[in-house]
Protein backbone atom coordinates (compact mmCIF):
# COMPACT_ATOMS: atom_id res chain seq x y z
CA UNK A 1 0.00 0.00 0.00
CA UNK A 2 1.37 3.46 -1.20
CA UNK A 3 1.80 6.53 1.46
CA UNK A 4 1.58 9.80 0.32
CA UNK A 5 3.16 12.17 2.42
CA UNK A 6 0.70 15.19 3.88
CA UNK A 7 1.39 18.70 2.68
CA UNK A 8 3.14 21.04 4.71
CA UNK A 9 1.17 23.68 6.35
CA UNK A 10 1.10 26.87 4.23
CA UNK A 11 1.99 24.83 1.26
CA UNK A 12 -0.12 25.21 -1.95
CA UNK A 13 -2.35 22.59 -2.78
CA UNK A 14 -0.98 20.35 -6.02
CA UNK A 15 -3.27 21.33 -9.02
CA UNK A 16 -4.87 18.27 -10.60
CA UNK A 17 -4.20 17.27 -13.85
CA UNK A 18 -7.76 18.43 -14.81
CA UNK A 19 -7.23 21.59 -13.59
CA UNK A 20 -4.34 22.53 -15.54
CA UNK A 21 -5.96 21.35 -18.76
CA UNK A 22 -9.26 24.13 -17.97
CA UNK A 23 -6.29 26.54 -17.35
CA UNK A 24 -4.84 25.40 -20.51
CA UNK A 25 -8.60 25.36 -22.31
CA UNK A 26 -9.26 28.56 -20.76
CA UNK A 27 -6.35 30.68 -22.18
CA UNK A 28 -6.27 28.69 -25.51
CA UNK A 29 -9.76 29.67 -26.11
CA UNK A 30 -8.82 33.24 -24.72
CA UNK A 31 -6.21 33.24 -27.47
CA UNK A 32 -8.33 32.43 -30.52
CA UNK A 33 -11.03 34.89 -28.95
CA UNK A 34 -8.38 37.79 -29.21
CA UNK A 35 -7.79 36.58 -32.57
CA UNK A 36 -10.97 36.97 -33.83
CA UNK A 37 -11.19 40.36 -30.95
CA UNK A 38 -8.23 41.79 -33.59
CA UNK A 39 -9.59 40.70 -36.52
CA UNK A 40 -12.83 42.60 -35.81
CA UNK A 41 -11.23 45.53 -34.40
CA UNK A 42 -9.13 45.59 -37.27
CA UNK A 43 -11.90 45.55 -39.70
CA UNK A 44 -13.96 48.14 -37.03
CA UNK A 45 -10.36 50.09 -36.77
CA UNK A 46 -10.17 50.63 -40.85
CA UNK A 47 -14.32 51.19 -40.96
CA UNK A 48 -13.85 54.26 -38.28
CA UNK A 49 -10.75 55.32 -39.90
CA UNK A 50 -12.32 55.98 -42.95
CA UNK A 51 -15.42 57.65 -41.82
CA UNK A 52 -12.75 60.01 -39.90
CA UNK A 53 -10.98 60.59 -43.08
CA UNK A 54 -13.96 60.85 -45.23
CA UNK A 55 -16.48 63.10 -43.75
CA UNK A 56 -15.65 64.93 -41.11
CA UNK A 57 -19.18 65.38 -39.80
CA UNK A 58 -19.67 61.76 -38.61
CA UNK A 59 -18.04 62.54 -35.53
CA UNK A 60 -18.91 65.70 -32.99
CA UNK A 61 -17.21 68.37 -32.47
CA UNK A 62 -15.38 68.52 -29.64
CA UNK A 63 -14.63 72.10 -27.45
CA UNK A 64 -10.64 72.20 -26.88
CA UNK A 65 -8.51 69.13 -25.65
CA UNK A 66 -5.48 68.60 -24.49
CA UNK A 67 -4.68 65.71 -26.80
CA UNK A 68 -6.75 67.61 -29.78
CA UNK A 69 -5.71 66.11 -33.29
CA UNK A 70 -7.74 66.80 -36.64
CA UNK A 71 -9.89 63.91 -37.42
CA UNK A 72 -7.94 63.38 -40.92
CA UNK A 73 -5.27 62.64 -38.72
CA UNK A 74 -7.24 60.31 -36.11
CA UNK A 75 -8.50 58.43 -39.30
CA UNK A 76 -5.43 57.74 -40.82
CA UNK A 77 -4.10 56.95 -37.49
CA UNK A 78 -7.40 54.43 -36.76
CA UNK A 79 -6.34 53.14 -40.28
CA UNK A 80 -3.11 52.24 -40.04
CA UNK A 81 -3.63 50.49 -36.77
CA UNK A 82 -6.75 48.70 -38.24
CA UNK A 83 -4.90 47.49 -40.86
CA UNK A 84 -1.91 45.90 -38.73
CA UNK A 85 -4.72 44.80 -36.47
CA UNK A 86 -6.37 42.40 -39.42
CA UNK A 87 -2.29 41.18 -40.04
CA UNK A 88 -1.77 40.17 -36.66
CA UNK A 89 -5.06 38.90 -35.90
CA UNK A 90 -4.95 36.53 -38.68
CA UNK A 91 -1.16 35.40 -37.67
CA UNK A 92 -2.81 34.51 -34.12
CA UNK A 93 -4.99 32.55 -35.54
CA UNK A 94 -2.31 30.86 -37.35
CA UNK A 95 -0.61 30.43 -33.69
CA UNK A 96 2.51 32.49 -34.54
CA UNK A 97 4.54 33.20 -31.85
CA UNK A 98 5.58 36.68 -32.96
CA UNK A 99 1.46 37.26 -33.25
CA UNK A 100 1.48 36.96 -29.76
CA UNK A 101 3.94 39.40 -29.15
CA UNK A 102 2.98 42.10 -31.23
CA UNK A 103 -0.66 41.20 -30.19
CA UNK A 104 0.27 42.61 -27.23
CA UNK A 105 1.93 46.05 -28.39
CA UNK A 106 -0.48 46.77 -30.71
CA UNK A 107 -3.37 46.21 -28.17
CA UNK A 108 -1.19 48.66 -25.84
CA UNK A 109 -1.40 51.54 -29.02
CA UNK A 110 -4.78 50.73 -29.12
CA UNK A 111 -5.98 51.37 -25.44
CA UNK A 112 -3.98 54.60 -25.79
CA UNK A 113 -4.89 55.43 -29.13
CA UNK A 114 -8.92 55.00 -27.61
CA UNK A 115 -8.08 56.92 -24.60
CA UNK A 116 -7.25 59.35 -27.13
CA UNK A 117 -10.08 59.24 -28.50
CA UNK A 118 -12.58 59.08 -26.12
CA UNK A 119 -13.97 63.05 -26.68
CA UNK A 120 -15.24 62.43 -30.08
CA UNK A 121 -16.87 58.69 -29.37
CA UNK A 122 -16.68 57.98 -25.44
CA UNK A 123 -19.18 54.93 -25.35
CA UNK A 124 -16.86 53.21 -27.84
CA UNK A 125 -13.78 54.33 -27.02
CA UNK A 126 -14.55 52.69 -23.46
CA UNK A 127 -15.44 49.23 -24.71
CA UNK A 128 -12.56 49.30 -26.82
CA UNK A 129 -10.16 49.64 -24.10
CA UNK A 130 -12.36 46.76 -22.13
CA UNK A 131 -11.29 44.61 -25.32
CA UNK A 132 -7.73 45.76 -25.49
CA UNK A 133 -6.96 45.46 -22.14
CA UNK A 134 -8.84 41.49 -22.52
CA UNK A 135 -7.06 40.80 -25.55
CA UNK A 136 -3.36 42.02 -23.61
CA UNK A 137 -4.01 39.50 -20.72
CA UNK A 138 -5.12 36.73 -23.19
CA UNK A 139 -2.19 36.94 -24.62
CA UNK A 140 0.31 37.35 -21.71
CA UNK A 141 -1.43 34.13 -20.07
CA UNK A 142 -0.03 32.48 -22.65
CA UNK A 143 2.41 29.63 -21.47
CA UNK A 144 3.64 27.33 -24.38
CA UNK A 145 4.26 23.71 -23.79
CA UNK A 146 7.62 22.49 -22.20
CA UNK A 147 9.92 21.80 -24.71
CA UNK A 148 8.57 23.77 -27.35
CA UNK A 149 10.76 26.98 -26.97
CA UNK A 150 10.23 30.93 -27.21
Amino acid sequence: MTQHAAPAPGAPAPRSPRAADRHRSWVTGGIVFAGVLLLCNGALAVLQGIAAVAEDDVYARIGSYVYEMNLTGWGVLHIVLGALALVIGYGMLKDLAWARFAGILLASLSLVAQFLFLPYAPVWAVVMMALDVFVIWSLASRQEEAGTGL
